[in-house]
């Protein structure tokens, strides 16, 4: 693809050989003269300047010299022109025929089902979905149309899955929430009988797991995104476009709002609220019942403001100095109290 075509794809103005022809995308030290890559912003300037790629993507405000395309968001800018440049692979639709289809199934147009896939009864695909290798889905399923389920992907019944939904390999949607009871010397299972509800353009990472809630439902709102290995426990909310990375665990009922960033390795405890535009910093430990309000910055376990995070780090790191003044002191007072008895 030429690069003023790929300019105006995208929308925006280039610099330099627009009729140079890009074959490939790179990172900054692999990208070769046919390569496009991109500057996300001017700290990486001097890696820029000593890149061979044939076209960056770069800030608006990136020096002249070479073959560029000038975007007000280049990350953005650059993963819309992977897309455009290596598109996915295409779909092969029809039904492999070690696939276990019930006949109360309602597959939709240009669906794809892979090998010893099974869909149970009443479930519904639509339209331009891919079913990988090995899925499992159960009864009275949705599928939104354009929607990819990777290998051994597993929906038990009673599940909607959105439009445009990614679900990467190994991860389980719909498993029983941790729901016990005491009951005497020995634990009772709580009926978890509720459902799980995936919205639009949703991605959630291999080996995910997404309980369905004990009664009512489990909810992962549009656009929202969850990394590998994320544990979403029953009746928990998540908003919209709410980005989640690997290794973190929401307790039963945690609600978080729209927006929300949390990092990775972040425990959350039973029926805390994570409000709009919050931030948890990587290994966060938040209380149950706790309340982040609206645009905090929180770091540490038990989870604090940043700033007071901050504070408390610079303190720890002072007490072995702290330590060694407190014996000089204690040395002096031992000293004067021999001189003046």
């Amino acid at each position: 693809m030429r690069v003023r075509e790929l300019a105006e794809w995208l929308g925006a103005t280039f610099e330099g050989d627009g009729e140079k022809e890009l074959t490939g995308v790179q990172s900054l030290e692999s990208a070769g003269g046919q390569d496009l890559s991109f500057v996300s912003s001017m700290r990486a300037l001097g890696q820029a300047e000593a890149s061979a790629a044939g076209c960056l993507i770069v800030p608006v405000e990136f020096p002249p010299g070479r073959t560029v395309i000038r975007a007000n968001a280049p990350r953005t800018a650059f993963a819309r022109a992977v897309s455009r440049m290596i598109p996915p692979p295409p779909r092969q639709p029809g039904i492999d025929p070690t696939a276990v289809v019930s006949p109360q199934a309602e597959i939709g147009e240009n669906v794809e089902i892979g090998p010893h896939a099974s869909i149970g009864e009443g479930t519904r695909i639509e339209s331009d979905c891919r079913i990988g290798a090995g899925c499992a889905i159960g009864r009275r399923v949705v599928v939104g149309h354009h929607s990819v389920l990777h290998a051994h992907v597993t929906i038990y019944d009673d599940v909607d899955v959105g439009s445009h939904v990614i679900l990467h390999a190994g991860s389980v949607i719909g498993a029983d929430g941790f729901g016990f009871v005491l009951d005497g010397e020995r634990y009772q299972k709580f009926p978890q009988i509720g459902r799980v509800e995936i919205g639009d353009h949703v991605e959630i990472g291999a080996n995910s797991c997404v309980d369905r809630a004990a009664l009512g439902a489990t909810r992962i709102g549009e656009g929202t995104k969850l990394d590998n290995m994320v544990h979403v426990g029953h009746n928990c909310r998540i908003g919209r476009h709410v980005v989640v990375a690997a290794q973190t665990g929401f307790s039963g009922g945690v609600v978080v709002d729209d927006y929300a960033v949390i990092g990775g390795q972040v425990g959350i405890g039973d029926k805390a609220r994570i409000e709009s535009h919050a931030v948890l910093g990587s290994g966060c430990g938040i209380l149950t019942s706790k309340i982040v309000r609206a645009g905090q910055v929180m770091w540490g376990t038990p989870a604090r403001p940043l700033k007071q995070h901050l504070e408390q780090l610079a303190n720890l790191a002072r007490l072995p100095e702290m330590r060694h003044e407190l014996a000089d002191l204690k040395r002096r007072l031992a000293e004067l109290t021999k001189v003046n008895p």
